[in-house]
């Protein structure tokens, strides 16, 4: 059943699926991109023997429409989306739908959905998500020759509601190898994180905290979000490694910390460092920042500046971001894209 807008309490959304009236799709064929258009069917259909299925080509993005105070929508680094995407898309062996056309179906989908863009002071936004599938029907191993490009909507809220700090596990599971797909947005390395996820709830964890696949010694990434930390020294740090996906969210921040005189730099940190942070949180577009309460590690629980209150560079650095998005306040040439 489609959603209707005036069945949706704005300020209790949830972060699930909904059946919004349109989405876009395009399919990739004979070498090419076909023409790609707004439908309502909301459903795929592929063959049992569809590449997605057997052997996992799928990328897909996520990122948010903004309404802002004067009712107009802003757009977050869309480009940087459809960069990603591309990338993603070359580390499955898929082909890349162009950047300009993938934030045109952003941009056509936000319009076509635009009564169900939250209002400004809900704390809610609309959610995007773009993906790619194999669609060709195979048996051996080999990539794909046919491709489905779609991109759906879904109002949310936030996926962690405020900025209220969460403790973490330090998994002993990989979260991905390290020459792997770790770099690229795929299902696959969302699919392996699920059982270090389910054990981490079922221990009264938020998630997962991931040490390097090679030496198990420097932090990597969270389950669904990049780890950054404040030295004692006052020093904006995130990990550097290649088994951990490239942050939109990290890349701002890194802007947005130069601006606040943090000297933010990207780098080793070892667990022992990220358990003396002064603050330390996770980043992502579904959280935004989430604060590090507490990291536990082989029974040992070591608390990141509190477990009950967040950080004040955490703060600053969060208000400093969600203004640029909302458009309160202006941000880097290209960094928001408002709608027509």
């Amino acid at each position: 059943m489609k959603q209707r807008v005036e069945d949706l309490d704005w300020k209790n959304l949830g972060f699930k699926y909904r059946d919004l009236p349109y989405r876009y799709e395009a399919k990739y064929k004979d070498g090419e991109w076909q023409e790609g258009k707004l439908t309502e069917d909301s459903s795929m259909t592929f063959s049992e023997g569809a590449e997605v299925l057997h052997y996992g080509q799928e990328v897909f993005e996520g990122l948010k429409a903004y309404r802002r105070k004067d009712g107009k929508i802003n757009l977050f680094r869309p480009d940087q989306n459809a960069h990603r995407f591309t990338l993603s898309a070359k580390r499955l062996a898929m082909p890349p739908f162009p950047e300009d056309r993938f934030v045109d179906a952003v941009k056509q989908v936000v319009k076509a959905n635009e009564e169900f863009v939250p209002p400004y002071d809900s704390g809610a936004t609309l959610y995007l998500r773009p993906l790619m599938v194999g669609t060709t029907k195979v048996l051996g191993v080999e990539a794909a020759s046919e491709y489905t490009f779609r991109v759906f909507a879904v109002p949310v809220g936030a996926y962690i509601k405020g900025l209220n700090p969460a403790d973490y596990v330090v998994s002993e599971y990989d979260r991905a190898a390290y020459a792997g797909t770790g770099q690229a947005k795929t299902a696959g390395n969302y699919a392996s994180s699920l059982l270090p996820t389910v054990e981490a709830h079922k221990n009264g964890f938020a998630d997962s905290l991931y040490l390097d696949p090679r030496e198990h010694k420097y932090i990597d990434e969270f389950g669904g979000a990049n780890f950054y930390g404040i030295t004692q020294e006052g020093q904006f740090v995130t990990p550097k490694s290649q088994s951990i996906l490239v942050s939109i969210t990290k890349r701002s921040l890194l802007e947005v910390a130069k601006w606040q005189g943090l000297n933010p730099v990207e780098r080793q940190i070892t667990l022992e460092e990220a358990f003396n942070m002064k603050e330390a949180g996770a980043m992502g577009t579904a959280a935004v920042i989430s604060p590090v309460g507490s990291i536990t590690y082989e029974g040992k629980k070591h608390v990141i500046y509190s477990e009950t209150e967040t950080g004040p560079v955490t703060k600053k650095l969060y208000n400093e971001l969600v203004d640029i998005q909302y458009g309160n306040k202006k941000g880097p040439e290209g960094w928001v894209q408002t709608l027509d």
